[in-house]
Order: C-alpha cells, then structure tokens, then sequence
C-alpha cells in the first residue's frame, strides 16, 4: 500500500514540475528573435557614390543568387524580437517598415511598406535559419530587399 505522504510528495514534486515545463514554454514562445537586413541589389561593382554600403556575405549572396542582381550590399541591419501571436512593427528607413506578425508554429505575415504604401505581403513557414525576402524596385535598374531572417 502507497503511504499518503508519499503521494502528497510526489503529487506536489508532479505540480512543481508541470509549473517549470509551462514557465519554459512561455519563455521560450515569448522569445521570436529576427535578424533584418536592408539589402541594396544591382548590376554596378560597387555601392552608389558616398555610400558606406558594405557587400553581403557569402551565404547571404548564395541564397539571393536567384535574383536578377549581380552585387548585393548591406545597407542596415536590425534584430528585434516579436511576442507570439502578435505583430511587431520595424522601420528600416525614413521611408520603409516591415510589419511581422507571428502565425504560430513558425508562420509569420510579412508586410512590406515603402513611402506609406504596401509594396509586399507575404504568408509562410520561417523556420529558424531561413530567409524570407520581400522587396521592390528602385531608381536605375536596381533593388531594395528587405531580408528577414529567423534566429531564434
């Protein structure tokens, strides 16, 4: 026969336990970080005149290869993090935001702003390590890329 004191300890030790398992789950659910890149994409050699625009990386390169663009040069980066199932707001320039709402289970919204106007929306899985890059065009055969990427 089980003593009473040993299921009030094993009871107490279950909730205990179940009490740790939903405080990591939120934390870990409230911790969405991104990495957001502004990307300027064009067949030139070099950044625009007076520009302190520094060449993308190489594995950044290779997964925007596809693209038209021969040269891609970073023109800011930003982390932030979004609270699950809401939407974070992200100015990435005078005249350009993102808009990140989580979907849950690694789905987010994407929206794409430039000069107040929507430029791109975009419903998908961004698992951590991926990219997902909306953009639009700009002066002189060139690009602008938002590229978002999920860190955590």
């Amino acid at each position: 026969m089980i003593s009473k004191s040993f299921l009030t300890t094993t009871l107490s030790s279950c909730v205990v336990f179940a009490a740790l398992v939903c405080i990591a789950a939120d934390a870990t659910a409230a911790d969405l970080k991104f990495q957001l890149q502004l990307v300027w994409a064009t067949d030139d050699p070099g950044p625009p005149a007076g520009k302190d625009y520094k060449p993308v990386d190489t594995k950044l390169r290779t997964q925007l290869r596809a693209l038209k663009w021969k040269n891609y040069f970073e023109v800011k980066q930003i982390n932030f993090s979004v609270v699950p199932g809401s939407t974070k707001k992200v100015a990435i320039s005078e005249k350009c935001e993102l808009d990140v709402k989580d979907l849950t289970n690694s789905n987010v919204e994407v929206v794409l702003f430039g000069k107040g106007r929507e430029v791109a929306r975009v419903k998908q899985c961004l698992p951590k390590g991926e990219i997902l890059v909306p953009g639009g065009n700009a002066p002189n055969e060139t690009g602008w890329l938002a590229v978002l990427k999920r860190v955590e």
